[in-house]
């Protein structure tokens, strides 16, 4: 097979599938793909060389793709399988694989780090790839979050170090080889794939035994063992914590080195469990304090991840927040923010399969805002499950609390007499808080 063989991506607009799009296509592969979606990723892949398209018909796959057999095809599980280009590729017994099988090809026999876990994992391995490039270092990232220092999701200078956001989705992270591996979490979620806590806790345990014990860093409390990271706990840990004048202000300390002062305003306290797991990493490949603290300081975080959008007349925040225990970072970072602020949250269930999995978190985590608005659930590659919706969210005690459809938001969110208003959800909410955003610029 050819270095410079032809590849298509079915989903190349995902956020995992489109970093690894723009790695083929600066190492000069003919690049194309096919996404239900046309977004600003796919134009950005598009005005990068890459023929995408939206229609699933053999007639939109490029002869260069259908007629060359040494084409690669690369999908997502997030994408339905019965999908007429995919059965083609099938038929014609192309070479077909999924996105995780080829970052472990691409990553093997490199100084491979795997970031993994149910959360946190996007802003860990941003962050460490920030630091890293600061400090010097020859990386390639593929990271599942818009790094806002350099507008993307494909970080690459190198590949000296290849990071790598391990999806725990489909099982797909088992199909990588690391070097090494952080562990930021292990709560319940996919319970479509896993069925239980116990086989999602069984899978990440297999997953850490491809490493070395002394080659995992692990968040303080989990039951693996490893380096330990946390907060005031671990061998790594952060110490002396305090917020004012909207930054932290915190220490880091570990057997061979104490870091003092260090500030950023990457808000959160799990925020700082990611940033006290990417200083450990970062000082095992010889990053100096001064670079990590001049990196944390310039660190300008990741779109969606406690984005503030605008000020006044109303604080309104964007966030990717989809699970139960996102959804609770993301209030008590707004309580240490904005203590006596009334809160909105605008919220838009992912998947009926999680939102069945998850109703009751998801009710006691929402009814602790002030206001609620629910979105209708975002089905992404599911079909519906009978009795799923999001009314099964709302806390019948709870007075402000309501289900509307999307272009009522707009005039529910400018009436409201909250403060702080929070857009949380990983579908495409996003759209409605830059409508949000508009109409508040014209008041």
């Amino acid at each position: 097979m050819s270095n410079k063989y032809p590849i298509y991506f079915i989903g190349i607009g995902g956020i995992g599938m489109s970093s690894l799009a723009q790695f083929f296509i600066k190492n000069g592969h003919t690049v194309g793909g096919y996404d239900l979606n046309l977004s600003e990723m796919t134009e950005k892949l598009n005005d990068l060389g890459a023929r995408i398209s939206n229609n699933d018909s053999l007639k939109s796959i490029p002869d260069v793709f259908k007629k060359n057999k040494n084409t690669l095809v690369i999908y997502t599980p997030a994408v339905p399988q019965d999908l007429s280009i995919i059965k083609f590729f099938k038929k014609e017994k192309f070479t077909i694989k999924k996105r995780a099988e080829v970052l472990g090809e691409l990553s093997n026999g490199k100084n491979c780090i795997a970031v993994a876990g149910t959360h946190g994992k996007t802003s860990t391995s941003v962050l460490l790839s920030h630091i890293l490039l600061e400090s010097g270092k020859k990386i390639t990232s593929f990271v599942g979050g818009i790094y806002e220092n350099m507008k993307t999701n494909f970080i690459s200078n190198g590949n000296d170090i290849v990071i790598i956001e391990a999806d725990e989705f489909d099982k797909s992270f088992m199909h990588l080889n690391p070097d090494y591996i952080v562990l930021n979490s292990m709560d319940s979620d996919h319970l479509d794939i896993y069925g239980s806590h116990d086989e999602v806790i069984s899978t990440y345990k297999q997953f850490s035994k491809k490493v070395k014990i002394e080659n995992r860093y692990v968040r303080h409390g989990l039951k693996i063992k490893g380096r330990t990271f946390g907060i005031e706990k671990g061998e790594y840990k952060i110490s002396n914590v305090n917020f004012h004048n909207d930054k932290y202000f915190f220490d880091f300390e570990c057997s061979k080195v104490k870091i003092k002062q260090i500030s950023t305003n990457f808000y959160g306290k799990h925020n700082l469990l990611n940033i006290a797991a990417a200083i450990s990493v970062a000082l095992k490949f010889d990053c100096s304090a001064n670079d990590i603290i001049n990196s944390i300081k310039t660190f300008k975080g990741i779109s969606r991840r406690f984005s503030i959008k605008l000020k006044t007349p109303k604080i309104i925040i964007d966030d990717y927040a989809h699970h139960p225990k996102e959804i609770d970072a993301v209030y008590d970072t707004l309580t240490e923010m904005y203590p006596t602020s009334r809160k909105l949250v605008v919220f838009q269930p992912h998947l009926f399969s999680r939102t069945k999995d998850f109703a009751n978190g998801f009710k006691s985590s929402l009814k602790k805002f002030d206001e609620i608005i629910l979105l209708k659930i975002y089905p992404a590659r599911e079909k519906s499950i009978e009795g799923i919706v999001s009314e099964i969210l709302l806390d019948k005690k709870h007075h402000f609390s309501q289900v509307l459809d999307k272009n009522q938001v707009p005039e529910k969110v400018i009436e409201s007499k909250s403060d702080v208003v929070v857009f949380l959800g990983a579908g495409d909410i996003y759209k409605i808080t830059k409508d949000v955003v508009r109409k508040f610029k014209k008041i």
